[in-house]
């Protein structure tokens, strides 16, 4: 699995931003997918995971109640909606996938494959 994520950008506190990660291969449907984030200095962590059917969803307490993770297995494609944000929001974000994966595990070691990054700069 090939994963390509996007829409990062710089935004203002209490903003909004969408992120998408397109995933290559027919098997899309059968990973857990994840988006993780690494701030400077800092080690990557868990934001939200995903079950394969999209019917479960998961968050770390940092976001929950302001993002919001869904998948679109017809498209090979998960998103990341980000209400609210905060300066401390700032971080390279990523996409994952596992499989087979359970959507509530945080650890990275668990993610089998990883997208590029995509940067998000929350200004005050």
């Amino acid at each position: 699995v090939q994963l390509q994520a996007s829409g990062g950008g710089l935004v203002q506190a209490g903003g909004s931003l969408r992120l998408s990660c397109a995933a290559s291969g027919r098997t899309f449907s059968s990973y857990v997918m994840g988006w993780f984030r690494q701030a400077p200095g800092k080690e990557r962590e868990f934001a939200a995971g995903i079950s394969w059917s999209g019917g479960n969803t998961y968050y770390a307490d940092s976001v929950k109640g302001r993002f919001t993770i869904s998948r679109d297995n017809a498209k090979n494609t998960v998103f990341l909606q980000m209400n609210s944000l905060k300066p401390e929001d700032t971080a390279v974000y990523y996409c994952a996938a596992s499989f087979p994966g359970y959507y509530t595990d945080p650890r990275t070691a668990r993610y089998d494959y990883w997208g590029q990054g995509t940067q998000v700069t929350v200004s005050s």
